[in-house]
């Protein structure tokens, strides 16, 4: 027997704003549930405590998208949202249920976890969300994919400047790339700047915060895109990683 996922509703409450329907808990369950599955064969997650996976794949995904307690307004109105290198799915599934009304696409290089998560959509009834294979390098340039998203999301792995060179070609004019960061300092904010300013974004806001279990600190990133980004950008595969702006 998979251990049940804690309920949280106050943590929920009082950090967002915001608790889970029955249905959204239950789909939390069944999430958990098939990445446990899935881990077997895909190596997703290292973590599996359920207070563990609560607090760094729950509530972590769903504290990037409510800034200030809030959940982004335009995820109310359909937003249209990427998931960039989701990996097991994460922050985008946890977005989906959370935000019903947005339609999001989950994207990743690796074929295995794209067909593992286009599983997990269908298991969990998850309408209105789609799976794109590909390198954020060459989607960014392929015409039916940039400037097409209202919002994207990116857990950092690399510099955010990296990280803002993969999101920003695919948002639309004024929209919004938040990047899921652990630590965060001033200098790396110097840098963005600089990156952002060729990419054409600004940084709207940096959040600092704890998470509710462990304490562990916490930065999300709010990029805004506010012209258009230069034909060259994204650079191609490797190369953001290698030479970062």
């Amino acid at each position: 027997m998979t251990p049940s996922l804690p309920e949280m509703a106050e943590i929920w409450q009082q950090t967002l704003n915001w608790q889970p329907t029955a249905q959204q808990q239950v789909q939390f369950q069944h999430l958990y549930e098939l990445i446990l599955e899935g881990n077997r064969q895909f190596n997703l997650t290292r973590i599996t405590d359920p207070q563990e996976f609560w607090e760094k794949h729950l509530w972590d995904s769903l504290r990037g998208i409510a800034p200030q307690g809030q959940f982004i307004p335009s995820l109310q109105k359909n937003a249209s949202v990427i998931d960039i290198g989701t990996g097991g799915g994460f922050p985008g599934v946890p977005v989906r249920i959370a935000a019903p009304n947005c339609k999001i696409t989950l994207m990743d290089s690796t074929r295995k976890k794209i067909i593992f998560l286009e599983k997990i959509l269908s298991e969990l009834g998850l309408t209105n969300a789609e799976t794109l294979i590909g390198r954020a390098e060459e989607i960014g340039q392929q015409s039916q994919y940039r400037q097409t998203y209202d919002l994207a999301l990116i857990r950092a792995v690399g510099p955010a400047s990296v990280c803002a060179e993969y999101a920003l070609p695919l948002l639309k004019q004024g929209g919004l790339a938040v990047v899921y960061r652990g630590n965060w300092t001033g200098d790396e904010t110097v840098a963005l700047e600089n990156a952002l300013k060729q990419l054409g974004g600004i940084i709207e806001s940096i959040e600092k915060f704890t998470t509710p279990l462990s304490a562990s600190t916490r930065h999300c990133l709010y990029l805004r895109k506010v012209a258009t980004t230069p034909a060259k950008f994204p650079r191609a595969a490797g190369i953001p990683t290698q030479k970062p702006l």
